[in-house]
């Protein structure tokens, strides 16, 4: 998606994060007012094993039918996900590509884009260091959304995904650059 599809006319800008997984889904939504602050909106982790069926398709399902319900309650106007990393495991790396196909089905079924963000981005914008970890991660994600207590990983990584976009999209519009212009090729 590029930043001439994001909707910079708008007072309040809601921007949907989702941390894909295959048994934990991370979502995070947070609204970003014109002068760039955040402020936090939703958060939870979809949980997919079910004891009842616990088959790999039924986890997807419940992908979609979470992230969608989730997008038609909250209404946000931009989605950002996480791009898949390079896995030493080949079937996890395959099973996190479906459960992110999964939540883009979803995305794109409420006619909404996705822009993707790799998780060294991601910890770059939040953490200040590419090789920032999970803790990490948790913390100043609540320390920026000004949160109580210790949240839960995986939707404080959505949450993190959603306060990239922000911080990317605020300086690609104040810079006039599309969103491809941004990233560097790895």
């Amino acid at each position: 998606m590029s930043i001439t599809a994001l909707q910079p006319a708008l007072a309040v800008v809601r921007i949907l994060g989702i941390d894909p997984g295959s048994q934990r889904t991370g979502i995070g939504i947070i609204d970003v007012d014109p002068a760039g602050r955040s402020r936090h909106v939703f958060h939870t982790a979809l949980k997919l094993l079910d004891g009842d069926d616990d088959a790999f398709a039924a986890r997807l399902k419940r992908i979609f039918d979470g992230v969608g319900a989730i997008v038609a309650e909250y209404a946000p106007h931009e989605v950002a996900i996480e791009r898949v990393f390079v896995a030493h495991n080949a079937d996890s790396a395959l099973k996190l590509g479906q459960a992110r196909g999964a939540a883009i089905c979803a995305v794109m079924h409420h006619g909404l884009g996705v822009a993707e963000y790799a998780a060294r981005e991601v910890k770059q914008a939040v953490v200040g260091t590419g090789a920032g970890d999970k803790a990490q991660v948790q913390h100043m994600v609540g320390l920026l959304l000004q949160l109580p207590g210790r949240l839960q990983a995986d939707a404080a990584d959505a949450l993190a995904i959603a306060l990239a976009h922000a911080h990317t999209r605020s300086s690609l519009q104040r810079l006039g650059l599309p969103r491809e212009a941004w990233r560097r090729r790895r």
